[in-house]
């Protein structure tokens, strides 16, 4: 009989690293199916999904509550599988509390657990490690850091090099982009990258275009360009815009692609944080959540850096301008620096440069497979 897979990724993010998972087991193994929860590029790639990813996608205690009927019908669903029909392998991306939860189920039914791109453990909640030692059968972590938190406590583990280093790469020259997106070769170009979750939309949206509006009466020669995440709609971004009375070039995906064209990057804090340094474009983070959100967050966290990017690092590369902090003059002044000093610019391309080195060889997605397929005895 053919063997089946569930397998859960819960943002944007973790969609795009699931299908190419996907497409890699298929690789070695075109018979198994795959059931669970993903976006779009989880379905091209053959998953049947029980709930859409992106109505999943939140941030913070606050917003989670507000979304607790899309996932609590999510998670039901998925356990009356694994229950009544369990699957050979359930394989976890990210998205923690919801993940670990899952993960406790499949234990009891006796289906084995991969945990792919570790909950944060370094981060916050430090004690997280000896709950997903109980409950997971491997970790195959992208971050060499990680692996020291898991031998600690037992659980077989892989550093698998992190899928970006794969998937990070412009598909057109800079020129052929800027006519592509409707942009002017001879202007400077500052991208918007709002991030993928609805919930970032709501309380980082305004701030972002707030920026933009400063910006560009200090700098007439500035034209804006945002990636959509696929995860959004274009309504959920042109009423704001209009509103605001920006001309801001939308571009369907092709993030990678948009980061290259760009001179100067506003983006949330996330893994897109990760790939704008990859591309090597000079950046400042952002990040606002709820008040209550943030004030608990605020005594959780254990490390000194917001951005992945910067955390990889082991320096603040990027500038962090983190909740208060995250308003327009701020935001504005440090792209400002990044427009007119050349020499800061430069040396933050340069130490962009060596966070690449760190984040391992290319394959990752392929060496996860391989993991995969072991665990359920192909």
């Amino acid at each position: 009989m053919n063997k089946r897979i569930m397998i859960v990724a819960g943002e944007a993010s973790g969609d795009l690293h699931g299908a190419n998972l996907v497409k890699e087991i298929h690789r070695l193994d075109p018979g198994i199916s795959f059931v669970g929860i993903g976006g779009a590029r989880m379905r091209e790639a053959g998953v049947e999904t029980v709930e859409d990813a992106a109505k999943m996608a939140v941030v913070g205690l606050v917003e989670v509550v507000a979304h607790f009927d899309v996932i609590y019908r999510a998670f039901t669903a998925l356990k009356r599988i694994l229950v009544e029909d369990p699957p050979d392998l359930l394989i976890l991306i990210d998205y923690p509390d919801f993940n670990l939860r899952l993960a406790k189920v499949a234990k009891s039914r006796g289906v084995k657990v991969l945990y792919y791109i570790s909950p944060q453990v370094w981060a916050w909640r430090v004690g997280r490690v000896k709950k997903i030692a109980r409950l997971v059968d491997h970790m195959a972590v992208v971050f060499p850091f990680e692996v020291p938190f898991y031998e600690k406590e037992g659980v077989p583990v892989t550093f698998v090099g992190h899928p970006l280093v794969d998937q990070v790469h412009p598909t057109m020259q800079r020129e052929e982009a800027m006519r592509a997106f409707g942009l002017d070769p001879a202007r400077r170009t500052v991208g918007l990258f709002p991030g993928s979750r609805r919930s970032e939309i709501h309380h980082i949206f305004t701030i972002i275009l707030d920026t933009a509006k400063l910006l560009s009466e200090r700098y007439p020669d500035l034209q804006f360009v945002l990636p959509l995440a696929s995860s959004l709609e274009r309504s959920d971004l042109l009423p704001r815009i209009e509103a605001a009375g920006m001309d801001v070039s939308i571009v369907d995906g092709q993030s990678h692609d948009v980061a290259n064209v760009c001179d100067a990057i506003v983006t949330v804090s996330g893994t897109v944080t990760l790939e704008i340094a990859l591309i090597g474009t000079p950046m400042v983070i952002i990040y606002r959540v709820s008040p209550i959100t943030y004030e608990i967050g605020k005594r959780l966290v254990r490390i000194d850096h917001a951005g992945i990017c910067n955390i990889v690092a082991g320096e603040r590369i990027v500038q962090e301008l983190i909740q208060h902090d995250a308003e327009p003059g701020k935001i504005a002044e440090e792209i400002g620096r990044i427009l007119g000093d050349r020499k800061y610019a430069d040396g933050m391309r340069a130490r962009l440069s060596q966070v690449r080195e760190k984040l391992g060889k290319q394959g990752g997605s392929a060496e996860v497979a391989r993991i995969a397929l072991q665990m359920i005895g192909n």
